[in-house]
């Protein structure tokens, strides 16, 4: 029967996810800015839904919420209801 030990090295009674969990949005929201600052996901671009990004990153729909709020408080994306959403344009340095 489990003990300390189980506990800590992998329980059948342990929750997924654990103390890293509470970081995958941010794990996720950065992998997302890198790929836009790349230029990988260039302005414009469409991304996929977040049912099909959380299937993709194999986290869970909230996780994937998450880093889109992230993206968008940042001001990389752009969500419209019923489109999508988008890859801002970066903006216009002031002069």
């Amino acid at each position: 029967m489990g003990g300390y030990r189980d506990h800590v090295s992998g329980s059948d009674l342990a929750a997924p996810g654990g103390r890293d969990s509470d970081l995958r949005y941010m794990r996720v929201a950065a992998d997302i800015t890198a790929r836009i600052e790349s230029g990988e996901l260039a302005p414009g671009t469409r991304l996929r839904s977040e049912r099909d990004l959380a299937a993709h990153y194999e986290v869970a729909y909230h996780t994937i919420r998450r880093a889109m709020e992230v993206l968008r408080e940042r001001g990389l994306i752009v969500s419209i209801h019923g489109r999508g959403t988008f890859v801002r344009e970066p903006p216009t340095p002031k002069s």
